[in-house]
């Protein structure tokens, strides 16, 4: 959004107003003064005042925050625009359907349940999805000497899973059981892959360079006698390695044979993808894989809105009904006379010229502008049609609200052949919403931007870049650690740490948000670098108090006050030395920044926090981290990259006892 919207206003009076404002009040508190002609001395004097006036108005408006603003528009900085979350929804099939296969348009809307002010949150599908009759039921790990079911615990993704066993070696399967022939169709297989250390889900983020799998691996199927080839038509998986999916050509009808294998008691139609050389480091590790899901954007899509009709004038400006606009979304189209034309949105009119079909899109508000003649062209009149500029298409949406929780994303608002309404649903939480950007958080991002020219070369970068991706609130890069290799340095590798913008005493994100982050810093990041996006590992902190406070002070009012002063201080997005209990809590100035990463615990800074209006002294202090309880005037020490949690603080108020 352009900074034009923010830039102060602080007088807007010309000289004309001014003067006539002043004669408005002569009758009322000089009555006596009739003539008001402009050759009386007292009209002479009020035009004087005005000019004088007019001119220190223009001098106050020069206030420093207008010059800043001016500046940041002169190197192109603006507000960052809401950003849309993303998730993947599954349609499952009705049991009593005819057909073999059924289709899920693109732009299928599909909302939360549950409403906001702004009503319920509507997500549509990116693509047309080919949707099979057949269930995936089974699944079953082949790792050489002996068939392993994991199909309970992972078809709903309970806890991942090495899909090749835990050597991954050739021959070793991974095999997929249905309930049904599968069809002579496309069949879409979505692959969930995480990188788990320590409990604390990791993402790696890859290029967008297609990977070369050193393994070779082949998709087969089971004919009765034998396992015959499958074609694959796609694998953003690279070998199951990574998030994504994988597209298979069905068998023709009547290829596939049912059968058990194991200690299954039911026959299952199978297909299996085989090692058949092995190339793996390490064993690949999954956390489920579904059939008939696909990719959804939190957005709703408009068609055919009349935006107005032009008047040949320069820099025209028309509104879109709805706002904000995501990008790349909105298709103008202009009628000046033959017929209606495409136009192309472009960032800025620097780059275009007099006669260019060019237009600038403020997706925060809506606003279409066109160009003047020598920047950008000016949309002829059109005298047959007094609307000759409209709107084909564009979708809207964005904000925080769309990081809806897993199995959240379930009404189905449109009427599909085939599909099971009450059982569409997201498995995992939708991630990458963001709100868009405030004035003081690009005030403040201005000065590393300049820096870091949009590129991740040093630590602040990785963390300045990673904020700005999605809903992050706090990011910190450490260089040369690897999550797998902690005590180690390794170089070339970074690994950073977010924390996303939601509520909750100890923010973790998820696999999605991990994923946003990764592909926004990809596009920046060095080639030669190794990136890996983590959620924090947090300790739990507990101190335990005694508060002697004054004899007319209130203990309960003491006690409270205590804990929510603790509560705000190791707090990992509003605390630190910096936030102020004493401010209302929807106050910005009541945050520090959130704890320091890796943050020591001063025993003396903590002690002082604790003394406010009617605390007398402090009789002791205890300080408890992960259950290890330090003796008192002892500062703790946290480790580098750990944030802090608060556990169940002991607060202890009491007034003084004489002896």
């Amino acid at each position: 959004m352009p900074l034009q919207d923010h830039l102060p206003v602080i007088d807007d009076r010309a000289y004309d107003t001014i003067v006539n404002e002043a004669r408005s009040r002569i009758p009322r508190y000089t009555p006596e003064w009739t003539n008001l002609n402009e050759s009386d001395p007292g009209i002479t004097m009020i035009e004087l005042f005005a000019w004088m006036t007019e001119m220190q108005i223009y001098r106050l408006a020069q206030v420093p925050q207008l010059n800043y603003l001016k500046f940041l528009e002169l190197i192109g900085i603006e507000l960052e625009p809401a950003k849309a979350a993303t998730a993947k929804l599954s349609f499952p099939v009705l049991p009593t359907y005819g057909k073999d296969i059924t289709i899920v348009p693109a732009k299928t809307q599909v909302s939360t349940e549950e409403s906001d002010e702004e009503g319920p949150v509507i997500f549509e599908t990116d693509k047309a999805l080919t949707v099979i009759r057949s269930s995936l039921l089974n699944l079953l790990i082949d790792d050489g000497f002996n068939y392993r079911d994991v199909s309970n615990e992972n078809l709903d993704a309970s806890e991942s899973f090495q899909p090749f066993g835990s050597t991954a070696v050739r021959d070793n399967s991974f095999m997929l059981g249905f309930d049904k022939e599968l069809p002579e169709a496309t069949i879409h297989l979505t692959v969930w892959v995480p990188i788990v250390e320590n409990d604390i889900v990791v993402s790696q983020c890859f290029s967008d360079t297609p990977i070369i799998n050193s393994s070779k691996l082949v998709w087969e199927f089971w004919n009765g006698r034998e396992w015959t080839g499958l074609n694959l038509l796609k694998d953003e998986t690279s070998g199951l390695t990574r998030s994504g999916d994988i597209l298979l050509k069905g068998p023709a009808k009547g290829l596939m044979a049912a059968q058990t294998f194991a200690d299954l008691k039911i026959d299952r139609f199978w297909i299996r993808l085989r090692i058949d050389s092995s190339g793996y480091d390490t064993a690949p590790k999954i956390i489920t894989i579904r059939t008939n899901t696909t990719s959804a954007t939190q957005a709703e899509t408009f068609e055919f809105e009349v935006l107005g009709g032009s008047n040949g004038e320069i820099d025209q400006q028309l509104s879109l009904r709805y706002s904000p606009v995501i990008a790349g979304s909105l298709t103008l189209e202009v009628d000046e006379g033959p017929g209606y034309q495409a136009w192309q949105e472009v960032v800025d009119f620097f780059g275009s010229g007099g006669d260019d079909p060019h237009f600038v899109l403020n997706r925060a508000t809506g606003e279409v502008r066109f160009g003047d003649g020598t920047n950008g062209r000016v949309p002829v009149a059109n005298a047959n049609n007094r609307s000759n500029i409209r709107v084909v298409v564009y979708r809207v949406g964005g904000g925080k609200r769309g990081n809806t929780g897993a199995n959240k994303i379930n009404t189905l608002l449109d009427s599909l052949d085939g599909i099971e309404a009450n059982a569409v649903s997201n498995l995992f939480a939708a991630a990458g919403g963001a709100n868009e950007e405030t004035l003081d958080a690009a005030i403040k991002r201005a000065p590393q931007a300049i820096k870091s020219r949009d590129r991740a070369v040093t630590a602040e970068d990785y963390e300045e870049l990673a904020i700005r991706s999605t809903n992050i609130a706090r990011a910190k890069a450490l260089p040369l650690y690897h999550p797998s290799y902690a005590e180690v340095e390794v170089p070339g590798v970074v690994t950073v740490v977010v924390v996303p913008d939601v509520e909750g005493a100890s923010p973790v994100p998820s696999e999605g948000t991990l994923q946003t982050v990764c592909a926004f810093l990809n596009q920046r990041r060095l080639l030669t670098s190794e990136l890996f996006v983590t959620g924090p590992s947090y300790k739990t902190v507990v101190v335990r108090v005694e508060l002697i406070v004054d004899d007319k002070a209130d203990l309960a009012e003491i006690k409270s006050r205590s804990l929510e002063s603790l509560e705000l201080y190791f707090h990992p997005i509003t605390g630190g030395e910096g936030s102020d209990p004493e401010r209302s809590i929807d106050d910005p100035e009541r945050s520090g920044g959130g704890w320091p990463f890796g943050g020591e615990i001063y025993y003396s800074l903590l002690y002082r926090r604790l003394l406010f209006t009617g605390v007398k002294r402090i009789a002791s202090l205890i300080i408890e981290v992960n259950g290890v309880e330090y003796p008192e005037c002892q500062d703790v020490i946290i480790g580098e990259g750990i944030l802090l949690t608060n556990g169940n603080h002991d607060v202890q108020v009491n007034y003084e006892v004489s002896r």
